[in-house]
C-alpha cells in the first residue's frame, strides 16, 4: 500500500480523497492555487504545496508544477480526482515516467476510451451494443450530409474528444447540417483542442444510465449497479439517483454484463463508469466510458456500502476486487443534488461571492460532500459547485421525502444557489413518478415566486 499520495485536484473531491487516504493510513499531499489558499482541502491535508496563481492552466493544469510538488514531498502516487487532468493521457504517461503511480488508467486506455469514436469502435468489436452512427471522424460538411442519409434523421453531431455537452448539436433536418457541423467543430476545438466530429443516430426519449465498475490488475471486474443521470440541463447533470426507477433486475444484469465486457476488453484497472442511453423500449446503447471517479459516486456508495475511493486506491496498489463486491446487492435508494453557486432566475449565471452563512442538514441517511464554509470565497476560476447533498432511504418515495427535508434545511447566504431549483424538481410529478428522460428540463420553468 502507498504511504503518501498527492491529490492533483481541488474542492470537494480533493477533500473526499484526503479522507479516504487517512482511513487507509496514507498521508495526503494537497496542491493548491493562490485562489484556493483557504480551501478546506489545504487545511486537512498532511502537506500542501502552492502550484501557481488562480487560472487553471497556471496551476491545476500545469503538469510540471504538479510533478515537482510530488517530487519535493516524496509522494508515491498521484490521484487526479475528476476534471482537470483526470482523463489526460499525457499526464498519466508523465506520472509513470517520473516514477509515480497514476491512480487512473494507462495512457493507452485513456486515449482509446477518451476518443469517443475510437471507444465506440472498440465496444462494437467487443460485442457491446452501440448507437448507430459513423464509424470514423467526419472530415467535412459534405461527408456529414452523406453520412446523414445512411444513418437517418434526427441525428447528433458530437465532439470526438468531448464531454459535458461541448461540441454537441442536434440536427432534425438536412438544412441544419452545415451550420451545426461548423458550430460543433469550432466549439470542440476551443474546448478540447480537437475539432474532430462524429455522427450518431439521435435516440428519442432517452434515459442516461451509467454503470459503476471496479476492476483489478488480476483480470477481475465487477459492476456496482446503475445510476440514473437523466435530470440534466444543457447536458450537465443536476440530480442523480440509484437505482434507476426504470431498471429492473433483468435489465440490470444485461447492463452489468455489457459494462463488465467493456472494461475487460480493454484491460481496465481501477474505477470508472460505462455510460448507456436507454430508449423508451428499454433497448440500451453504449455512449461513452469515463475513465475516472465520477462526481455522483456517493449514491453508489450509499446503496452498496462500498467506499469507491478506497477501492480505487487499493486496485492501483495491486489488491484484488474483494469477494463481497462480487455478489453485490443494492440496498434502498439514494439521491444526489449538486448545489452550485448559480442563479436560476438569471439563466444560471455564476454567483461567485463570499458565503456569509453556511448550515448543512444532518440526520439519518443524509450526507454532505463539500469544501465550503461560512466566510469561504467562491473562486471565479473554476466550476461553481459548492457541494453535493446526498440522501439514502429504504425506498425511492422515502428518499424523495428525505431530500425535500434536507434541502429545506440548507442555509447558504451570500451567493445565489440552485437549492430552490432542486426543490421544485423534487415536487414535479414527472420526477416523483420516475417517468422522465433527458429532455425533462427542456420545458421546465423555474417558479421563482414559490421556490426562491
Amino acid at each position: 500500500m502507498f504511504k503518501k499520495i498527492l491529490i492533483a485536484n481541488r474542492g470537494e473531491i480533493a477533500l473526499r480523497i484526503i479522507r479516504a487516504c487517512h482511513e487507509l493510513g496514507i498521508k495526503a499531499v494537497a496542491v493548491y492555487s493562490t485562489a484556493d489558499e483557504y480551501s478546506l482541502h489545504v487545511k486537512f491535508a498532511d502537506e500542501a504545496v502552492c502550484i501557481g496563481p488562480g487560472p487553471s492552466n497556471e496551476s491545476y493544469l500545469n503538469v510540471p508544477r504538479i510533478i515537482a510538488a510530488g517530487e519535493i514531498t516524496n509522494a508515491e502516487a498521484i490521484h487526479p480526482g475528476y476534471g482537470f487532468l483526470a482523463e489526460d493521457a499525457n499526464f498519466s504517461q508523465v506520472c509513470t515516467q517520473n516514477d509515480f503511480t497514476f491512480l487512473g488508467p494507462s495512457p493507452e486506455i485513456i486515449e482509446a476510451m477518451g476518443n469517443k469514436s475510437k471507444a465506440k469502435a472498440t465496444m462494437e468489436a467487443a460485442g457491446v451494443p452501440v448507437i448507430p452512427g459513423s464509424n470514423k471522424v467526419i472530415a467535412n460538411v459534405a461527408e456529414a450530409k452523406t453520412e446523414s442519409t445512411k444513418i437517418g434523421l434526427p441525428l447528433m453531431l458530437k465532439a470526438s474528444a468531448g464531454g459535458g455537452g461541448k461540441g454537441m448539436r442536434l440536427v432534425k433536418n438536412t438544412a441544419e447540417i452545415e451550420n451545426a457541423y461548423k458550430t460543433a467543430q469550432t466549439e470542440a476545438q476551443a474546448a478540447f483542442g480537437n475539432g474532430d466530429i462524429y455522427i450518431e443516430k439521435f435516440i428519442e426519449e432517452p434515459r442516461h444510465i451509467e454503470l459503476q465498475i471496479l476492476a483489478d490488475s488480476h483480470g477481475n471486474a465487477v459492476h456496482l449497479g446503475e445510476r440514473e443521470c437523466s435530470v440534466q440541463r444543457r447536458h450537465q447533470k443536476l440530480i442523480e439517483e440509484s437505482p434507476s426507477p426504470v431498471v429492473d433486475r433483468k435489465l440490470r444484469r444485461k447492463l452489468g454484463k455489457a459494462a463488465v465486457t467493456a472494461v475487460k476488453s480493454v484491460g481496465y484497472v481501477g474505477v470508472g463508469t460505462v455510460e448507456f442511453l436507454l430508449d423508451k423500449n428499454k433497448n440500451f446503447y453504449f455512449m461513452e466510458m469515463n475513465t475516472r471517479i465520477q462526481v455522483e459516486h456517493p449514491i453508489t456508495e450509499m446503496v452498496t456500502g462500498a467506499d469507491l475511493i478506497k477501492q480505487q486506491i487499493k486496485m492501483h496498489a495491486g489488491e484484488k476486487v474483494p469477494d463481497h463486491l462480487k455478489r453485490i446487492e443494492l440496498h434502498g435508494h439514494s439521491i444526489e443534488c449538486r448545489i452550485n453557486a448559480e442563479d436560476p432566475e438569471k439563466g444560471f449565471t455564476p454567483s461567485p461571492i463570499p458565503i456569509t452563512s453556511f448550515h448543512m442538514p444532518g440526520g439519518k441517511g443524509v450526507r454532505i460532500d463539500s469544501h465550503a464554509y461560512a466566510g469561504y470565497q467562491i473562486p471565479t476560476y473554476y466550476d461553481s459547485m459548492i457541494g453535493k447533498l446526498i440522501v439514502h432511504a429504504s425506498t425511492r418515495e422515502r428518499a424523495i421525502t428525505r431530500m425535500r427535508q434536507a434541502l429545506s434545511e440548507c442555509v447558504i447566504e451570500g451567493p445565489k444557489t440552485t437549492i430552490p431549483y432542486h426543490r421544485q424538481i423534487l415536487d414535479d410529478e414527472r420526477f416523483i413518478s420516475g417517468d422522465y428522460d433527458t429532455s425533462f428540463l427542456e420545458d421546465f420553468k423555474f417558479n421563482s415566486e414559490k421556490y426562491s
